[in-house]
């Protein structure tokens, strides 16, 4: 049995399968930490892949590995002059293939969107692919190959749309509603309990509202807290479901850019953005004028091992 090997690698985890180039299902898959190439340091993105290839490599089989795709979260359009991501990604995957005694004909890695698009029923060559999870990023394809991007610039400078962007201005309203400067929210209650626990007594609301987001200045940590804000949304908060509607614009707007055709295929993935994600609903509805309808997938692992596939051919 001639082996591939697909690799995930997202802001929030890394997933890694390994499965017959003749086809069939996965054979084994692995699970890591975040593994953004823009915000984990080498060492640790080689030890992260590292552990996901050792988890689905049959024991004696390394040789057996005729191609590997990796997408990595944080890499630009392969190729492209001065990607520090690319090229961190690409020393950190050569040792980790290498630690186990990987040496594929062929090796890739691409952006996280082009997997998540190859995951589609049928691997369309062309269309729209959004992501929306830690981070957000719109994507177009041609040929199966990433040809352009709008936003995944980072959280500091974009990710527009995204669940850190969602948590932090959920964090910013609450604090306006405290100082007087916005409209009342449930959200400055929430966030107070979810970052110091339900004890009545103890610092001022700004102050746990602060010092907490402070805390968790990593955009994986409080991104995690994007929840809060669409429970909240859900029990029919005025300020969170803005919040909500505003992102769904965001993401909207980085699609936009990336002047659709009517009736593409569109991809969508991410905790947003995925099966059931808490966007969809409101994504959909905006790119429905464009006559496109969102095709969800869960994360883009059987979408790199397709291509991973594609590539030993």
């Amino acid at each position: 049995m001639t082996l591939v090997l697909g690799i995930d690698a997202g802001g929030t985890s890394l997933r890694a399968a390994v499965a017959d180039l003749a086809g069939g299902p996965l054979l084994a898959t692995a699970t890591a930490g975040p593994a953004n190439a823009r915000s984990v340091p080498e060492s640790v993105l080689a030890e992260r892949l590292g552990h996901a290839i050792g988890g689905v490599l049959p024991e004696g089989r390394a040789a057996d590995v005729r191609s590997v795709v990796a997408g990595i979260a944080g890499t630009g359009i392969p190729g492209q002059r001065g990607d520090r991501g690319q090229a961190l990604a690409a020393r950190a995957l050569r040792t980790a293939l290498a630690r186990h005694g990987v040496r594929a004909a062929r090796v890739r890695i691409t952006a996280d969107a082009e997997i998540a698009f190859a995951g589609a029923p049928g691997t369309p060559p062309d269309g729209l692919a959004v992501i929306a999870g830690t981070g957000a990023a719109a994507a177009r394809m041609r040929a199966h190959r990433l040809t352009a991007t709008a936003d995944g610039c980072g959280w500091l400078t974009g990710d527009d749309g995204s669940g850190f962007w969602i948590a932090r201005e959920g964090v910013r309203r609450a604090l306006r509603a405290l100082d007087g400067r916005g409209p009342g929210t449930v959200l400055v209650g929430r966030f107070a309990e979810a970052f110091r626990g339900p004890a009545p007594e103890g610092p001022s609301l700004r102050f746990v509202l602060v010092d907490g987001a402070l805390g968790l200045a990593e955009p994986v940590r409080l991104a995690r807290y994007c929840p809060v804000v669409v429970r909240a949304a859900a029990e029919g908060d005025a300020v969170a479901g803005r919040i909500l509607d505003e992102a769904a614009d965001l993401l909207a707007q980085s699609a936009a850019a990336l002047r659709p055709l009517r009736g593409e295929p569109l991809v969508t993935v991410g905790g947003l953005l995925g099966p059931e994600g808490p966007l969809l609903e409101r994504f959909a509805a905006r790119v429905a004028a464009w006559g496109l309808v969102p095709h969800p997938v869960a994360d883009g692992l059987k979408g790199a091992v397709a291509l991973a596939r594609r590539a030993a051919l």
